[in-house]
């Protein structure tokens, strides 16, 4: 007896599983890798903009960390998986194994929510900070509803970045820094992907959206590249 299929929530098609978790590993190392960078940068300027750059990307790297391991262990043959189909599947089971799956993805969902609006927050000119509480609580509910309504996660990553790239963009205009556009560029992606994971009940959208979010992070590791590049190149003309 192998584990129902029909215990999913997710709307990865079968055929690309092992593709999304290869896409969703990158994406981690990429933001780990820039959250790294950012601590480096702030152990150098002692820029609080730049550490709390840093932790919102730890966020989303631990968010994706959470999402690989919930699929890994349900989507594919580990001793857990082989465990619950070796036994008798009652109703208590696989309660047991919905709890953990929909779990996982609570806290990809949640962890994300929260490292996009702490970006969106670094990036607003204005710093006045709303009741966290409050805003905690529409983050939860916003994460949990998901587990229920797929799309109002990715509707409201969609929001969060518009922000972002607006605010971003902002900056741009007063800097003219490559790095910001670079920047802008990347969000930019990543919200086309959130507008198109909306369809992707259509298995055919979601890998798009795969796709078009891996294009996304491949500009983020070229950002990180730069900046190492550049960090190089100063300290050798000291």
């Amino acid at each position: 007896m192998t584990l129902s299929r029909e215990m999913r929530i997710v709307l990865t098609p079968d055929w690309f599983l092992r593709g999304d978790v290869s896409i969703e590993l990158f994406s981690f190392i990429v933001l780990l890798a820039f959250f790294i960078l950012s601590m480096r940068s702030y152990r150098i300027n002692k820029n609080k903009n730049t550490k709390t750059l840093g932790k919102a990307f730890l966020l989303i790297a631990v968010a994706e960390l959470a999402n690989i391991l919930t699929k890994l262990v349900l989507f594919y043959d580990t001793t857990f998986t082989r465990t619950i189909g070796d036994m008798a599947i009652t109703y208590h089971i696989v309660k047991s194994v919905d709890i953990f799956y929909s779990a996982g993805f609570f806290f990809y969902k949640l962890l994300t929510l929260m490292g996009l609006y702490t970006i969106y927050k670094i990036s607003q000119k204005n710093k006045a900070m709303p009741n966290f509480a409050l805003v905690f609580y529409f983050l939860i509910i916003s994460a949990f509803a998901s587990n229920f309504f797929y799309f109002i996660f990715h509707i409201t990553s969609l929001i969060f970045l518009i922000l972002i790239i607006q605010n971003y963009s902002k900056i741009y205009e007063k800097t003219k820094l490559i790095n910001t556009k670079i920047l802008i560029t990347a969000f930019g992606f990543i919200a086309l992907a959130q507008l198109i994971f909306v369809l992707s009940k259509m298995g055919t959208f979601y890998v798009i959206a795969e796709f078009i979010e891996l294009i996304g992070y491949m500009i983020l590791l070229a950002l990180i590249i730069r900046i190492l590049k550049n960090g190089g190149k100063k300290a050798k003309s000291k």
